[in-house]
């Protein structure tokens, strides 16, 4: 008889443990599948934000910030610049080799508006350095206005650092559509491209809201 109750109490043991095990698995399980839905609602979302065209932009501003990135960036800043949509413009992020002859030869006609009215950010390395230089750079001229020129895709995330960064200023979003943009979202490449991009935008947002993080990127 002692042998038998053991043999009971032992498989009853056995059996606690494995429905704990199973009841473990479920967690894991649903919170798995949360979060593969949450990341997913979130890419959508993200999708939803990034304009998949470029706009004729009538607003003016105080200022123009294009983060650097692309030539094509570049060209259409100082193409609003030269529209008068805003007095001054600052390139963020420039290489510490380039000039201003260099940048002159991007928009040959635009020369006079170069000479006079563009500054150079060969400081920042990444969105985080833009959006401090954008900050020192806008303050220092009493700027309340600023429109921001950077790709599509990049867009949401630099909107974040320089709303962070420029909280009493108003910004302005002027993205710019790559081609390999504008030939659809559907391909591998690009929705690597935008994946990645959507959970660089995911762990700034995240890093804003944590003080002492945050503080140790200002």
């Amino acid at each position: 008889m002692p042998a038998a109750k053991s043999q009971i109490v032992d498989r009853g043991s056995g059996q606690v443990r494995l429905r704990g095990v199973l009841r473990a698995f479920r967690f894991f399980a649903a919170g798995c599948a949360i979060g593969v839905l949450a990341v997913t609602f979130g890419f959508l979302w993200f999708l939803d934000h990034v304009a998949p065209n470029e706009i004729a932009l009538s607003d003016k501003a105080d200022g123009i910030v294009v983060l650097t990135g692309g030539a094509s960036r570049i060209e259409d800043a100082i193409e609003l610049l030269a529209r008068g949509n805003g007095r001054r413009l600052l390139v963020s992020g420039v290489n510490p080799q380039t000039s201003d002859r260099a940048i002159a030869r991007l928009r040959p006609e635009y020369a006079t508006f170069i000479a006079c009215c563009v500054d150079l950010d060969r400081t920042a390395v990444n969105t985080i350095s833009n959006a401090t230089e954008t900050r020192r750079w806008a303050r220092e001229r009493g700027f309340k206005s600023l429109i921001v020129v950077t790709s599509n895709y990049h867009m949401p995330r630099a909107m974040a650092e320089l709303s962070h960064q420029l909280p009493d200023i108003a910004l302005i979003a002027f993205p710019v559509v790559s081609d390999r943009l504008k030939a659809g979202w559907t391909n591998g490449p690009v929705l690597r491209l935008l994946f990645t991009e959507y959970v660089k935008y995911m762990v700034a947002v995240a890093r804003m809201r944590v003080p002492a993080i945050d503080r140790m990127f200002a």
